[in-house]
């Protein structure tokens, strides 16, 4: 019975403790909201980005099908639109389509880097409800492709410091505006941009490009809207798994055929996925997030030392988007064999593309899947391989003016950070620039964001006015 004793009161000691620390835990780091009042020009705003949208910057990996002239057309607008910043800040086209600005401040040291694409993906027209490239407004939304990846985070970079520019504003440090006309296709816009700041010997303190977003509903039990801001970006690797056999009539099957040791080889991929890791970006958002959570919940975040294996082995559960920040990732997404129904294949393969976590190299994720598929008539062949980038610091100025940025511009909502599951241009200034975040200054839900890439992509009118209007808090402070 005193053992018995013994372990009811250690157990309970054990549950106080972790109560009491999920009572007192406290916000990761402090936000303070930019109330500053900022004029928007809302109207003009999405008249300029209905002018954009209309022109048709397709980007496509068959250079042949790209027509250069819209990219022209394109920057010939933006000068037209935006005359004092082309005056102040005259571009220079680095490469076919990097644009790059300088804005100077008071001091050109560590600089700002701000981005952006103008290149679009292409569309099917057919599966739209309105025209991809009408740039009009219908129910209060602003169609068009482009409106929401990234013409309007390019707009309100550039609405912003045009106001700013008229008013005489000059920023303490030097500012750059880089947007490339290739992102979509891993093209070359971002690196020319930085070779050319390179040769002048620019060395940035900070990079904000594209990434996440102003979200509701995303975590459990949280009310508040959270602006969820990319510190890091998973690396992206390309793998054939390849399979022979001896091929011929499909009268007289052999076994094992080769399509059927892909098909099993990706079978057991998917049923043995990465481990999970409980990252700087995954514990720094839980930790944000923690003290907006209920009790039972927060028992849990704020006591990860205890309950962080747990977390791990159940984040499948979580849902799609937790999950890929806690792994790396697995997708299936092609598949070849035969030609013809009768006719056994000699060869087989399926691809798959994985996003990488920084806690695997693309040699260990190959080994990985060589590991899982216990089959060495399987080959995995790397195809393209690029590591998952460094993360940005969330203790120090650059994270404290964006976080202000956002919170004063979306009222009450809570700021975090996150890792980007997605690719972006910001990834080729790894190693070059220590702080690089990734964050659309959109508010956008669950539905918007599934029409990046998508038929139909449109935005809420009232939204582009949002995205100036954290440009403008976010540019005054650099």
């Amino acid at each position: 019975m005193p053992v018995v004793l013994a372990v009811v009161l250690i157990l309970a000691a054990f549950a106080a403790v972790l109560c009491v620390r999920a009572a007192n835990v406290k916000p990761r780091r402090a936000v303070t909201p930019d109330a500053s009042p900022v004029e928007v020009d809302g109207a003009g705003a999405a008249e300029r980005l209905a002018q954009l949208v209309r022109i048709p910057t397709v980007s496509d990996y068959d250079e042949s099908k790209v027509d250069d002239a819209q990219f022209e057309t394109f920057r010939a607008a933006l000068r037209a639109m935006y005359p004092a910043v082309h005056e102040t800040c005259a571009p220079v086209l680095c490469g076919k389509t990097g644009l790059l600005y300088h804005w100077k401040g008071k001091s050109a040291d560590a600089p700002t880097v701000l981005m952006a694409h103008y290149d679009v993906v292409p569309v099917e027209a057919d599966k739209w409800a309105h025209p991809p490239f009408c740039g009009e407004v219908f129910d209060g939304e602003l169609w068009g492709r482009g409106t929401l990846d990234t013409k309007i985070t390019l707009l309100g970079i550039l609405e912003a410091a045009e106001a700013l520019l008229r008013d005489g504003f000059v920023p303490e440090r030097d500012v750059y505006f880089a947007f490339g006309g290739d992102e979509e296709v891993n093209g070359h816009g971002a690196k020319d941009v930085i070779a050319e700041l390179r040769r002048r010997g620019v060395v940035p303190g900070m990079v904000l490009d594209e990434g996440g977003a102003v979200v509701d509903g995303v975590f459990p039990g949280v009310k508040e809207p959270i602006a969820v801001v990319g510190i890091g970006e998973k690396g992206m690797m390309n793998v054939r798994l390849r399979a022979e056999s001896a091929g011929g009539h499909a009268s007289h099957p052999e076994r094992p055929s080769a399509l059927g040791m892909v098909c099993r080889a990706a079978a057991d991929c998917e049923s043995h996925p990465f481990p999970a890791h409980l990252t700087k970006p995954a514990k720094e958002m839980l930790a944000t997030l923690a003290p907006h959570t209920p009790f039972g919940l927060r028992v849990v975040l704020a006591n990860l030392w205890c309950f962080g294996p747990v977390l791990c082995a159940a984040a499948e559960k979580l849902g799609s988007e937790l999950n890929a920040m806690l792994r790396t990732t697995a997708a299936f997404t092609m598949a070849r064999g035969s030609k013809q129904i009768n006719v056994l294949p000699a060869e087989a393969e399926v691809g798959v593309n994985l996003r990488l976590l920084n806690t695997e190299t693309p040699d260990e994720a190959a080994a990985y899947l060589r590991r899982v598929i216990k089959n060495d008539r399987v080959t995995v062949d790397v195809e393209y391989a690029e590591p998952a980038s460094p993360y940005a610091s969330t203790d120090t100025e650059h994270w404290d003016k964006l976080a202000s940025a956002a919170a004063g511009t979306w009222k009450g909502c809570l700021v975090s950070p996150y890792l980007m599951i997605a690719c972006s241009d910001s990834r080729h200034y790894a190693g070059y620039c220590d702080d690089v975040y990734k964050f659309s200054a959109m508010h956008l839900t669950g539905e918007q964001r599934g029409l990046i890439h998508n038929h139909n992509e449109r935005i809420p009118v009232s939204e582009i006015a949002k995205t100036v209007e954290f440009f403008t808090r976010f540019e005054r402070m650099l």
